[in-house]
């Protein structure tokens, strides 16, 4: 069954687990991971693209190995909020994503975070990169603005519930 962009809290968000975030890009993908609790976010790669299988195929590699319960990708919009010429596109790789890979796909706005990846980045060896480095705010985004939705009840102590549907625009899910 084909997915769809759907309604934000339509999908039921696991309770703990690895959360990748995606910097969706034509030539380079930034790549970020939560903790376990999905408190923190760290950059962890920017990788080249090769072409959309081998793409999809080291990405559901890379979910396995680190036991990811849910990915997040960067929604590209203008600084008004309207959609800009790679929003469709983004929307689009979202949806494959959750599809071939069987796991819940949020999309996020990512308005500014290459800008302030720029600003906060001082290259070292061995980094990540710029691109990581922008999927890891937008993780960082997404987490504080699902904290409730995402951890364990006994991490916030709540039940779980979710205000993410209080936060207009923050982020949707993509749905099965």
């Amino acid at each position: 069954m084909p997915m769809s962009v759907a309604a934000l809290g339509k999908l039921s968000p696991p309770r703990f687990g690895p959360v990748l975030a995606i910097d969706y890009g034509r030539k380079r993908w930034g790549l970020a991971l939560s903790d376990e609790l999905g408190v923190i976010s760290r950059p962890l790669a920017t990788w080249i693209r090769t072409n959309r299988r081998r793409d999809i195929a080291r990405l559901r590699e890379l979910v396995r190995r680190h036991g990811v319960r849910r990915i997040v990708v960067g929604l590209p919009l203008h600084l008004d909020g309207a959609p800009s010429e790679m929003s469709a596109e983004a929307a689009r790789f979202a949806v494959q994503v959750g599809r071939q890979l069987g796991l819940p796909v949020a999309l996020a706005d990512e308005r500014l975070t290459s800008w302030q990846a720029a600003q906060q980045h001082k290259p070292r060896r061995g980094d990540a990169g710029l691109d990581a480095r922008a999927a890891a705010l937008i993780l960082e985004e997404y987490l504080h603005h699902n904290a409730h939705a995402e951890r364990p009840a006994h991490a916030t102590g709540t039940t779980g519930s979710s205000d993410a549907s209080k936060i207009s625009g923050a982020s949707r899910s993509v749905g099965n």
